[in-house]
């Protein structure tokens, strides 16, 4: 399976509307998709209608090391959800008195049985942390979500500083990826900056761009994936698009690992 990171330095770019939506894209092309809410603020598992109750959430797989599985429940747009609640915060303490906590979530995902073709894992709204480095460690690759907004591009500057250090502190560095958000096709200034992002991101953007979308806010009030709310909508198509590189890139890293081992061996 490959693993996906999408990170941001802060809340409010879209992040996780674009991890839920293209779970749902994904899942609905036919991909086993499992989607890890790995913010306290637990946006995803609501954006998915799951409220949890006495299940196993993230936190459990965390700290209480439960079976990845057991966590995992089935979410609309046939995405596959492992929860989580505000209780997540908890983990930040029990970490300073873990040994190599930041490991965690890898080592769940490396014993999960259940086989999944992509998981995608959404951070919390900044970069530093343990909750982030438990993402970073088990990324296969990192998606920096960067809004088309007036004050957004200076932020993903630094957070592509932050993320490539860690990239090579990593024993398997993860790939750089960066994909836009809330484009506003019909604003001089949000064109103006998509070309800026191209500019300044270009070797590692995704061609496909999220428009800003009323569609979207929809979707996620009623706790569903876009293409299980509209799959004719324009953020449906947006998701397609995006999903069609994803799974692109996910054959790209596939080759190039294989030909590293056939070389090896």
């Amino acid at each position: 399976m490959h693993v996906f990171a999408f990170v941001n330095q802060k809340g409010g770019c879209g992040k996780t509307t674009t991890a839920v939506n293209l779970a749902g894209a994904l899942a609905v092309r036919g991909s086993r998709v499992l989607l890890v809410d790995l913010d306290p603020q637990a946006h995803a598992t609501m954006a998915l209608g799951h409220a949890v109750l006495d299940e196993p959430t993230v936190r459990d797989v965390l700290i209480h090391e439960v079976p990845l599985e057991a966590g995992i429940v089935e979410a609309e747009g046939g995405v596959a959800l492992l929860p989580a609640d505000a209780r997540l915060v908890e983990f930040e303490d029990v970490a300073a008195r873990t040994l190599h906590p930041e490991s965690k979530l890898a080592r769940a995902l490396s014993e999960c049985t259940r086989p999944f073709d992509v998981v995608i894992v959404d951070c919390p709204p900044r970069t530093e942390g343990v909750l982030a480095a438990n993402a970073l460690r088990a990324a296969d690759t990192a998606v920096l979500v960067i809004e088309a907004g007036a004050f957004a591009l200076q932020g993903a500057l630094k957070a592509r500083g932050v993320l490539e250090e860690r990239a090579l502190s990593c024993t398997e560095p993860f790939a750089l990826r960066a994909v836009g958000t809330m484009f506003d096709r019909r604003s001089k200034i949000a064109r103006e900056l998509l070309v800026g992002m191209h500019a300044r991101f270009g070797e590692i953007m995704f061609d496909s761009v999220i428009r800003h979308s009323s569609r979207l806010r929809e979707a996620a009030a009623v706790g569903r994936p876009i293409h299980a709310l509209d799959p004719r909508c324009n953020a449906a198509l947006d998701f397609a698009a995006l999903a069609d590189e994803v799974e692109s890139h996910v054959r790209e890293r596939r080759h190039a690992a294989t030909e590293i081992f056939d070389s090896v061996g």
